[in-house]
């Protein structure tokens, strides 16, 4: 360029100057929309595109900051559809891209906002507007229930179907994290039927297929939820709702007792039935896996009969069936168990109840005591009877193995004579009919054992194993006796016991006269391991003034005594 040129040309940039025409730094009337993203949240799951719904709040001023529109002052968020031509052009497309919760400064030229007629008495012609917009919410007429699972138990044996009965907890938020509601604030699940419309479209929706301790997010549109109307003051019309879901538990009316067999012992001789009567522990639990009631954390079984309504119904029927030892798992629904209602502050009303129950024993009231003989001697023809004499060995435990008491740890085996209720009725009858050397197992019910106080290391109720083992026996003496002859009593008795002749039989002379008897074979003794302190008492019995000596008044044999009874009688 010529130097006459250059000057031609500052010449002509001066002049226009001088007239009037915009500067070089002045870009003059705005084409478009300016956006500027100030905030743009980390996490944008969708942005607003063409047709979709949206709510948001917005503060509209002109360029020297007065305000002539604001949604904040009605306190009301502005809800419509986006880039269809329901808004000024310049919100339709400043509006658009935009994610929830992100926040935006618009600034709309003359005609792209109300132009040169502008709104008589708000917005005066060629105005140019300026929107600080935070958008709130946004959805689409095509849009589906979304449902993110957030944790899952790794055993679900069933899922939430339509008519169940669910209790859940649930925190309930707008799109853009503004809370309305939480049962956690109301310390209490929210319980009701799935799928009968008793809920909103989308949760009925977005509870179905969950397990129990399960947890979701549920974003539902407006159309599944509160639509136009919205719900009171917390949920606006047109609002997306965003629920984070934990199933406690759930039910359906029809349901019955569910059984999980956890361990059966092999072999099973018998299985509880209605009338039975039954000691187990157990572990209760809700179906979240809160502990409401443990027999284990009082150290001492839970005894009660089955099929006799002393329990729920739901335990009266889990109940059935069960072996010694077993272990199962009976999941009781709240029709079941204690209803609507629930019982004391730990289980509550409509609760699914879970019990883990390991059988200690059982018995019934008309039980025998059962026998099995582990070793009989061949040739056995002697076996014990009602008042004989044995001596023995034992093992005695309960029926889930916990040892309880062992003759083996002492120096002797224990001694008894059958039917003179020393021991336990059950083990006087298991131990009748045994020959020298036998080996049993006895089954005692404990009607016939120690019964429903117990015993000193013996829980009440318990149902008692022995092992036993007849070392030897002898013969014994009817009841009531002390001394019997195998014949006929001898002839003139007093005078042959007064071996001294002096008119009187002395301790001395009894026990004599007594054991020569004994050798000869001509009578014997109630067995016993202390053979003078029968004849002492026999000796007793017989001086009765007890001055230490019997006259011929006071003898009287055993059989003449009963034999008086009965004339008196008589």
């Amino acid at each position: 360029m010529s130097p006459g040129s250059f000057f031609l040309l500052l010449l002509l940039l001066l002049l226009l100057s001088i007239l009037g025409a915009p500067g070089l730094g002045d870009p003059g009337p705005l084409e478009d929309v300016v956006i500027d993203r100030y905030y743009i949240p980390k996490i944008c799951l969708r942005e607003a595109q063409m047709g979709d719904f949206i709510r948001y709040h917005y503060n509209g001023t002109f360029k020297d900051g007065t305000k002539f529109d604001s949604s904040y002052d009605r306190g009301a968020t502005v809800a419509g559809v986006v880039g269809v031509g329901r808004l000024i052009t310049g919100m339709d497309r400043g509006l658009q891209g935009m994610c929830v919760n992100e926040r935006r400064h618009l600034i709309v030229p003359p005609h792209l906002g109300y132009g040169s007629i502008g709104v008589a008495g708000l917005i005066p012609p060629d105005a140019t507007l300026y929107f600080d917009v935070v958008m709130l919410d946004i959805w689409n007429k095509k849009d589906k229930l979304q449902i993110t699972t957030l944790a899952r138990p790794l055993h679900c044996n069933r899922t939430v179907e339509s008519s169940d009965f669910v209790r859940y907890h649930y925190n309930g938020t707008l799109l853009d994290g503004t809370p309305f509601d939480s049962s956690y604030s109301k310390n209490s699940t929210y319980d009701t039927y799935v799928g009968t419309g008793w809920l909103i479209k989308g949760m009925d929706q977005g509870l179905l297929g969950m397990c129990a301790g399960e947890k979701r997010s549920i974003i539902i549109p407006p159309f599944l939820a509160y639509g136009e109307k919205g719900y009171g003051s917390a949920i606006p019309p047109q609002a997306s709702l965003v629920f984070s879901v934990l199933l406690v538990d759930f039910h359906n009316p029809k349901d019955g007792v569910s059984l999980e067999h956890l361990e059966v012992p092999e072999p099973c001789r018998r299985r509880a039935a209605s009338g039975d009567f039954v000691r187990y522990h157990y572990n209760g639990s809700l179906m979240d896996g809160t502990l409401f009631d443990s027999s284990y954390s009082r150290n001492h079984t839970y005894n009660t009969y089955i099929g006799k309504g002393y329990i729920i119904p739901g335990m009266d029927q889990g109940l059935q069936g069960v072996c010694v030892g077993e272990r199962r798992r009976v999941v009781v629904p709240p029709h079941l168990a204690y209803g609507e209602n629930g019982a004391g502050n730990k289980i509550p009303g409509s609760a699914v109840l879970i019990f883990d129950v390991h059988i200690i024993d059982f018995h019934n009231p008309e039980d025998p005591v059962e026998m099995e003989t582990l070793y009989r001697p061949e040739g056995c023809n002697l076996t014990t009877r009602h008042r004989d004499f044995i001596r023995y060995h034992y093992n005695c435990s309960l029926l889930d193995g916990t040892k309880l008491f062992s003759s083996h740890d002492y120096e002797k085996p224990q001694e008894v004579t059958l039917g003179t209720n020393k021991v336990i009725e059950g083990l006087n009858r298991g131990l009748l009919d045994m020959c020298a050397g036998e080996r049993r197992v006895l089954i005692v019910p404990p009607h016939l054992g120690h019964g429903e106080s117990g015993a000193r290391g013996v829980p009440g109720s318990a149902v008692l194993r022995f092992e036993v083992e007849l070392i030897s026996m002898e013969e014994g003496v009817p009841e009531g006796y002390l001394f019997i002859w195998h014949g006929e009593p001898p002839a003139g008795l007093y005078e042959q016991m007064d071996l001294n002749k002096d008119g009187e039989i002395p301790a001395e002379e009894f026990s004599t006269f007594i054991k020569t008897q004994v050798a000869e074979g001509k009578g014997r003794l109630m067995p016993s391991s202390d053979p003078d302190k029968v004849i002492a008492d026999m000796f007793r019995n017989q001086d009765r003034n007890q001055d230490g000596r019997i006259t011929p008044e006071e003898l009287k044999l055993k059989s003449d005594e009963d034999q008086e009874k009965i004339h008196e009688e008589l």
